[in-house]
């Protein structure tokens, strides 16, 4: 299970790695039994979503809907399955509902369902992330709540004008309860970013919406514990933080990296067999 210590003065680093290993083995493993889903932009936010919920979301898996909890909101739906490995490691459901992704019946979607437990947004088109966590912090602002409102947008998502929309009114606003992460991947379903089309420049293009801007290496622990430390220097400050985190798409199997083609395309059996022996696991078929 995720080691969870709130906000710990020294974070086991090697407890957090080791959890985004299990979640990036997860990831594969429920994708490839489902034959769907997306599985390079669910590994490339393992160490970001392993970190938060192990050292600052305040959230509690006996009462997934508790008043006055922090919010996380996956905006980029569709890279679910990270999200619900981690959610599963911080004991919200079992691990067997992993078997069930994407199957009618089953609890867990091919996109977040506020249904699920530790779900606080449901998700399908892009771009619409932002915006409701922008309604959740104020709303929580208003009512005299503490609450901490964490977003995650995809890079390609953010090429989106209703992303924009929404990056002006946080400031705006004040919403300083309000953190946004970029998962800064690279890649989108057509390819790289910068040929779909170009964001830069990016982390400007924020600045000059008001943002307080925190660039970082998403896959270094060190570095994104603190961002997050920062990200919480900055409450009451009236700007929100947004944290650019430079990751990569597949990160963690080499022949996934910074390839488009798994943007959306489970495993093959072979695949399968060469991405858990690079984990550090064996490909038994079975989750």
């Amino acid at each position: 299970m995720l080691p969870v210590a709130l906000a710990p003065a020294k974070p086991n680093l090697d407890e957090l790695k080791e959890a985004a290993r299990r979640v990036r083995v997860d990831v594969l493993r429920m994708t490839h039994k489902a034959q769907s889903g997306h599985p390079g932009g669910s590994m490339s936010m393992a160490e970001l979503l392993v970190a938060l919920y192990a050292t600052r979301l305040r959230v509690d898996p006996r009462d997934p809907k508790k008043q006055g909890r922090d919010r996380f909101i996956l905006s980029k739906g569709h890279t679910c399955p990270g999200l619900y490995a981690v959610l599963a490691e911080r004991g919200f459901f079992s691990r067997e509902e992993f078997k069930g992704l994407r199957r009618a019946g089953h609890l867990l979607q091919g996109h977040t369902d506020h249904k699920i437990p530790g779900v606080d947004m449901s998700a399908g088109s892009l771009g619409m992330g932002l915006g409701f966590g922008n309604g959740v912090a104020l709303g929580e602002r208003l009512a005299g709540r503490s609450t901490r409102v964490w977003v995650m947008l995809g890079d390609g998502e953010c090429q989106e004008g209703s992303v924009w929309e929404s990056a002006m009114t946080t400031p705006f606003r004040k919403l300083d309860n309000l953190t946004c992460i970029v998962d800064w991947n690279q890649i989108q379903i057509d390819g790289f970013v910068k040929d779909v089309k170009d964001l830069e420049p990016f982390a400007d293009k924020w600045r000059a919406f008001g943002w307080d801007v925190r660039e970082f290496n998403g896959h270094d622990l060190k570095e994104v514990l603190a961002a997050y430390d920062y990200a919480d220097s900055r409450v009451g400050s009236g700007k929100p933080v947004l944290l650019l985190a430079k990751t990569e798409k597949g990160n963690g199997v080499s022949f996934m990296r910074l390839k488009a083609d798994y943007h959306g395309r489970a495993l093959t059996d072979d695949e399968m067999k060469r991405a858990l022996a690079e984990l550090g696991e064996e490909f038994t078929g079975a989750i």
